[in-house]
């Protein structure tokens, strides 16, 4: 695991980049620091990289010295001041925004399915961006245009995960228009709504199936940023034999897969 700087005489292995070992011992301590749930003895650190505390010594020397690691009243070694500016830096020039539309076409290609973008906008669950698949469906999903909260389940996603204060105005508006006609509708009435807004908060992602249109079915999950905020839904969407409502579903397990990877490295660390 530890070991010196590479011979600088000695070239490259074909069609790789020579780099410093050293540098890469380091890299692997930080990495190390943290993934540990708080700060570690230099015992446990060595025990942990294969390797002795006294080849570790050095390393943490220079580490602390550059601010990457610091060391505890009691002598435990965690990551330091400057790692933490670091990673704020990473987020703060990381868009959840740019990062998912470089990434859907991927999920689209595997699962051969629509997928769409969606954010809260000023009236409500807004689509942002489509990715539409080779066999296209009969249902208007077009950037500009906006999710029900009552009847999609992308807007059950949002009104169970998303903080804005106005997801209660705007469900409101809907079930008053609604004038207590629930049968184009994701539940059977507000009451049996609710529950379910609650089961979608719970379960972390939403489901429908032919609503709201017959023959469409949808799985739709939450893209967090490094606070825990919800920034954006990505919503699977396809023919109901394609979309299933058991939790193994490729579609269902895919499109979890997607967004908690990619919220994990907008610096979210919720649940797994």
């Amino acid at each position: 695991m530890i070991g010196q700087d590479r011979d600088a005489h000695q070239g490259p292995p074909p069609r790789a980049q020579r780099g410093v070992q050293s540098l890469e011992t380091a890299g692997t301590i930080l990495r190390h620091l943290a993934a540990a749930q708080g700060p570690v003895m230099l015992r446990d650190l060595a025990d942990a990289l294969q390797a002795s505390a006294s080849q570790l010594h050095p390393y943490l020397v220079s580490l602390r010295t550059i601010g990457l690691v610091e060391q505890t009243d009691r002598g435990l070694y965690t990551l330091g001041p400057f790692a933490l500016e670091l990673g704020l830096s990473r987020l703060r020039n990381l868009d959840a925004y740019r990062e998912t539309i470089r990434r859907v076409p991927a999920l689209m290609e595997e699962l051969q399915l629509m997928v769409a973008v969606s954010v809260w906008g000023l009236h409500g669950v807004t689509i942002v961006y489509v990715e539409e698949s080779p066999s296209r469906i009969h249902a208007n999903v077009q950037p500009g245009g906006v999710f029900g909260m009552t009847n999609t389940a992308t807007g059950a996603l949002f009104a169970a995960l998303h903080t804005s204060r106005r997801t209660e105005t705007v469900i409101r508006a809907e079930i008053a228009a609604r004038m207590g006609d629930w049968s184009q509708a994701w539940a059977r009435g507000e009451e049996d709504y609710r529950a379910r807004v609650r089961q979608v908060a719970e379960a972390g992602h939403a489901i429908t199936r032919d609503v709201p249109i017959p023959g469409v079915s949808a799985v739709a999950a939450p893209v967090f940023d490094h606070t825990g905020a919800m920034k954006l839904a990505v919503t699977v969407i396809g023919p109901t034999g394609s979309v299933g409502l058991e939790a193994d579903d490729p579609a269902v397990t895919r499109t979890l897969s997607f967004v908690r990877a990619l919220s994990a490295d907008l610096g979210w660390r919720g649940r797994s």
